[in-house]
């Protein structure tokens, strides 16, 4: 649709006639926005996949055991921040239409309408942030959680040795989002007997902000494996390039951001500020 739909003048007067909408910045966010968010939990979904068939076939016990914990640290995560992001991806695709979002015959608003129940149907997203905290983090003292930190910095180091503008944002952000998960992870670990409310008021937080940091990890790996396999298909491999440099430059940086709604701000007291009486 954005490719064929006209209007208005591109903003930098390379056109004097109105223009495919896909030529405006703005458009072309929203674009790369629902693009990168469906490549970056589809990915992390993907994973706890994997980990899910190792700790059921493998022969090992103690490597079955070992993915199994992995697997499990992952589900509220794949079910709760990939299911609020429909929400994002199909209200962006409304917006990219416009008025006609509206239009039942474009079936933009349907998708919008179906995505909505999503993070009701999985047990609500706090009930998995609520998990994600109480039975995947507290349980093992976050152990999972910073074995799965160690791979990203691996990912971080590794980037370090391709040449870019792409891959050193990659490396910038991704290790911004590493320091914050970290921080998030040992606040929980440290907080959650002695002040409960004030880590169970950020349990959504910290389920979008390990979201958006394990997604990018994903994004991250496409970015490196697409650089090695350029030559067998330059098009698509440049494309998975450009969205995860995008994702880095426009996703990640959001890590920041929710690490101080959990712990620098101490998010807990803003959320019970009000009383009850003052809703």
């Amino acid at each position: 649709y954005a490719k064929e739909r006209v209007q208005s003048r591109p903003v930098d007067g390379s056109a004097k006639q109105s223009v495919a909408i896909i030529q405006h910045p703005d458009v072309r966010r929203m674009l790369s926005t629902m693009r990168s968010l469906t490549e970056a939990s589809r990915a992390l979904a993907y994973v706890a996949a994997s980990h899910c068939d190792i700790a059921h076939r493998h022969p090992d016990d103690a490597t079955r055991a070992k993915h199994q914990a992995i697997y499990e640290y992952l589900v509220p995560i794949v079910k709760g921040w990939s299911t609020e992001l429909s929400i994002d991806v199909t209200s962006l695709g409304v917006q990219v239409h416009g008025g006609m979002g509206f239009i039942e015959e474009t079936g933009a608003a349907q998708y919008y309408r179906d995505a909505r129940i999503l993070p009701i149907y999985e047990g609500t997203t706090a009930i998995q942030a609520n998990d994600l905290i109480g039975r995947k983090t507290l349980r093992d003292g976050g152990k999972v959680a910073k074995e799965l930190l160690a791979g990203v910095a691996e990912t971080v180091e590794a980037l370090g040795a391709q040449q870019g503008a792409a891959f050193a944002s990659m490396r910038t952000q991704l290790a911004q989002g590493q320091r914050a998960l970290g921080a998030v992870v040992d606040f929980v670990v440290a907080n959650a007997k002695g002040d409960p409310n004030a880590v169970f008021a950020g349990s959504v937080p910290y389920l979008k902000l390990a979201g958006i940091v394990l997604g990018g990890w994903q994004m991250a790996r496409a970015q490196l494996a697409a650089a090695t396999k350029r030559d067998e298909d330059p098009a698509f491999h440049d494309a998975k390039i450009a969205t995860a440099r995008f994702y880095a430059e426009h996703v990640l940086p959001q890590a920041a951001a929710l690490e101080v709604a959990i712990v620098s701000a101490k998010g807990g007291e803003g959320v019970l500020a009000l009383s009850e009486d003052q809703f």
